[in-house]
């Protein structure tokens, strides 16, 4: 079941109506109904999917357990290590084990041995990158005694399945999210309809503005050949905005509707796209994923508080993880690659701090130089993205090798649909860019809100394209 479905356009409001009803009773109701009805969320993918989550949700929930109760440091590291092995494990096997295996024959073959296997045809479950960092997360904070094991097995497995981020985040820490289901929620109308204005502006940036961006960006990469040189950079620049517009658009969704229910969850992109500089790109984009590395990776690999071939190090590790983390594929690894080649040269001259508060925090318009500063590191992540596009890394360096041949600037196929409710976007986000989401415009005048309502509401049914998958399912 995905958000822009009709399916679930019908399961929430039915959802929501029930949840409010049986929410009268008792805590306990609340969160077996949520429990429900996130499972059924999740099995409407692949019914299989459910074993797994529920192995991973009761392993580390008994895990958590023995980390509190042992006697010994030693003991609650070898409980740890069971939580490790068990989720990387399954990480490992559904999403690395044809690549490892494919990368391993290849390896035999350019040695002169000719090897030869049978790929598994093994599914990868839709979410376990997210849900396995998860739960994750939870046994390392109980381990750090960042928060208590949980007392009720009811609880945890509805934290963990919470089905508006369980299958593409935020991710979630237990710090945050685990103590919400263990008080009753209570019906607030003030966070119901913030949750409605966020998720009508998710789906807008996903079906109109992600999903009108896709037909283009597709056309150029499937084929690079049959576009000019021009219409190649135009499509890298709209895979930006198709990137975005599909995984924030389901963050919006998944957080507004998250609110409807009477939980907040952790904002997970703060307007990258007016980041002046690539560490404050990775501080507004994809954030429940930048700080789980940071906290869980960084940090005890000593951070910036080591030597400077360590601080260097650090960076590539982190960035080279978080490329093997969205695919199996060499191409996400070259992606980090170059996002850590980018981030090294502000982190050799103290930079990378530089840029932590708004842009143009008290003026409507930036600066020249912060201006030139946002086109900047939009470009070069643009261009770093090709890769992460790309089916193989060959085929990036043809088509960025195309867009330098200068071979015909023609627009001719130019989306001007896309143009305009990427422009659009970029307008209600700039005016919105020291809130949380880009419809918080809870404070404005009654015609203002409901002009700005109707209006989205209807370049949703007349822009918006039909799709069937978000981007980061398959991550």
């Amino acid at each position: 079941m995905i958000f822009n479905s009709v399916v679930f356009l019908i399961f929430l409001p039915i959802a929501f109506a029930i949840y409010w009803l049986l929410g009268k009773k008792s805590l306990k109701v609340q969160n077996i109904y949520l429990l429900i009805i996130s499972y059924f969320f999740y099995g409407c993918w692949d019914w299989r999917f459910l074993f797994l989550i529920a192995a991973s949700s009761l392993i580390d929930y008994y895990v958590a357990i023995g980390i509190k109760n042992a006697q010994s440091k030693l003991l609650k590291k070898r409980f740890v290590a069971i939580s490790l092995a068990m989720n990387l494990g399954l990480l490992g096997f559904f999403k690395y084990f044809n690549f490892f295996a494919d990368s391993l024959v290849d390896l035999f073959n350019v040695v002169g041995f000719q090897a030869d296997y049978v790929t598994l045809n093994i599914i990868l479950p839709v979410g376990i990158s997210f849900y396995t960092f998860q739960t994750l997360s939870y046994t390392l904070d109980v381990y750090k005694e960042k928060i208590e094991p949980s007392d009720s097995m009811i609880q945890f497995f509805a934290y963990v399945s919470f089905f508006p981020q369980l299958v593409a985040g935020p991710i979630e820490r237990a710090t945050n999210l685990l103590p919400q289901f263990q008080k009753k929620r209570e019906f607030s109308y003030d966070k119901a309809a913030d949750g409605m204005r966020q998720m009508l502006w998710g789906f807008f940036k996903k079906v109109v503005v992600a999903d009108n961006c896709a037909v283009f960006v597709d056309q150029a990469f499937n084929d690079p050949s049959l576009s000019s040189s021009g219409e190649l950079f135009v499509a890298m620049i709209f895979f930006a905005f198709q990137l975005y517009g599909d995984f924030a658009g389901y963050s919006d969704i998944a957080i507004g509707s998250a609110r409807l229910f009477g939980f907040d969850l952790k904002q997970n992109f703060a307007f990258p796209y007016f980041a002046r500089d690539i560490a404050e790109f990775y501080r507004r984009w994809h954030m429940s994923l930048t700080n789980w590395f940071k906290d869980y990776v960084y940090f005890p690999l000593g951070g910036s508080r080591v030597g400077l071939d360590k601080k260097i190090r650090n960076v590539f590790i982190i960035y080279l993880i978080s490329g093997f983390w969205h695919g199996a594929n060499w191409t996400f690894i070259m992606w980090g690659f170059l996002n850590a080649l980018y981030y090294v040269p502000l982190m050799l001259f103290k930079r990378n701090r530089r840029n932590l508060e708004i842009v143009a925090a008290n003026s409507f318009f930036p600066s020249l130089r912060e201006g030139y500063a946002i086109l900047e590191t939009f470009i070069i992540t643009c261009f770093i993205r090709v890769f992460f596009r790309a089916n193989t890394i060959e085929d990036a360096f043809i088509y960025i090798q195309r867009i330098f041949s200068f071979e015909g600037s023609s627009f001719g196929n130019l989306d001007k649909v896309s143009i305009a409710v990427i422009s659009f976007m970029l307008l209600v986000e700039w005016f919105n860019r020291t809130k949380l989401h880009g419809l918080a415009i809870e404070n404005k005048p009654l015609v203002v809100r409901w002009g700005a309502y109707v209006s989205i509401f209807l370049m949703i049914l007349f822009f918006g394209k039909a799709s069937d998958s978000f981007i980061y399912f398959q991550f």
